[in-house]
């Protein structure tokens, strides 16, 4: 039997670029499939039924009050924004399904106290500091649910306020006067997430490089028009290039064939006649890709549905956030990417090249709005599990 968990990328992990670390390890270490992500800026309502929730359950399976204590007190000064400091909390919902997903995530995060062991979450970016029987310090890393019971009851608070909490975050970073934000998006493409692979977590951490802030999070399924609609201003672009290409492969392939001079102009005339048919070919590839469905044979139907492959979707704002995650991206063509980049380190070919990023704010705007980034998918799936 399938069930679903959760994990809540805590404010402190997030803000000291720790996303993709932790992400790395759930997708390569926990036989679970990510199925929803959602950024929260959490209000005061949220995190105090949150934290009731949390630690009735806690104090009903008679765990260690000290620790219900701390991971109370961990939620109003962690959740809640602090005066000064400039910064509204952002928190990361991750939701994974799978058989015995609960447990598998416990064996991925580690325990919230004995957190020394580095292989786990906690071990790795989580600290518990005990003296004299008094804890000195304490950060848990990220949170989950324990049991069905408490990932029921917990979830459904978080689907309550997911519309409202939740989202496309706005005005949660503080900038300097005179800094202009932009905003990103970036597309973790459908090969990081088809095997158990560190891909997509590190492709994140690459990303952190740029001191950018994660304000949007979304798992897509791009069904075929919809892939179609976001990849089609490239489809001319396309065009264009495959003539150049075109060009080559026919001027040798009829020097090969025949053993007199060929006429000049012949190579473009051909090339220019059969551009088309060779952009939408590579077009379509690109679309089967993304989407895990063949376009040529589609029926009418399947092309509106959902795809079967998945991408992550996530939202950089900050000061030259386009310019700054091109440069991170690399060319297109990995094998033309400069060292270092995504593209480079990551990408196979001019399609399975690791990550697609917007080009423009235009193009940002536009390709959000494809997406659907802001769409609520928390309440549906804990719907789907709970439905009363």
């Amino acid at each position: 039997m399938k069930e679903l968990g959760y994990v809540l990328i805590n404010p402190y992990t997030i803000r000291k670029s720790r996303t993709g670390g932790v992400i790395n390890r759930l997708l390569s270490w926990g036989r679970v499939s990510l199925v929803a992500a959602r950024m929260f800026s959490p209000s005061e309502d949220l995190v105090k039924e949150y934290a009731q929730v949390l630690i009735s359950s806690h104090r009903k399976d008679g765990r260690d009050k000290k620790i219900i204590d701390e991971i109370e007190k961990y939620l109003y000064q962690n959740y809640l924004p602090r005066e000064g400091n400039g910064f509204r909390p952002r928190v990361m919902l991750l939701l994974f399904e799978g058989e015995n997903a609960i447990e598998e995530i416990k064996r991925v995060v580690g325990h919230i106290t004995r957190i020394s062991i580095g292989e786990t979450i906690r071990g790795t970016y989580g600290d518990y500091i005990e003296e004299n029987g008094k804890i000195r310090y304490f950060e848990p890393a990220v949170l989950i649910g324990t049991s069905r019971e408490e990932v029921e009851k917990e979830l459904k608070v978080w689907a309550k306020y997911s519309r409202q909490d939740g989202g496309l975050l706005k005005d949660v970073i503080s900038y300097p006067p005179g800094v202009k934000p932009e905003r990103t998006l970036v597309l973790i493409k459908p090969d990081s997430f088809q095997e158990l692979s560190s891909k997509a977590g590190n492709i994140i951490d690459r990303f952190s490089q740029t001191g950018l802030f994660i304000v949007g999070a979304r798992v897509i399924h791009m069904g075929i028009e919809q892939a179609e609609e976001f990849y089609g201003p490239i489809k001319q672009r396309l065009t264009e290039k495959m003539k150049g290409a075109l060009l080559k492969e026919i001027r040798d392939a009829l020097r090969e064939k025949f053993d007199f001079e060929i006429p000049e102009g012949i190579e473009e005339k051909i090339a220019e006649q059969l551009k088309v048919h060779k952009a939408n070919k590579e077009f379509n590839k690109i679309i089967k890709f993304m989407t895990g469905r063949d376009p040529e044979k589609a029926s009418p139907e399947e092309r509106k549905k959902p795809g079967l492959e998945r991408c992550l979707a996530l939202v950089y704002e900050g000061e030259g956030a386009i310019g700054k995650i091109r440069k991170v991206l690399g060319e297109t063509n990995p094998e033309e990417a400069a060292p270092g980049t995504v593209r480079k380190d990551f990408g196979h070919d001019v399609i399975k090249n690791g990550a697609h990023a917007s080009d423009s704010p235009q193009s940002a705007e536009r390709e959000m709005r494809i997406i659907k980034i802001e769409e609520d998918d928390i309440g549906r799936w804990v719907k789907k599990y709970y439905p009363d």
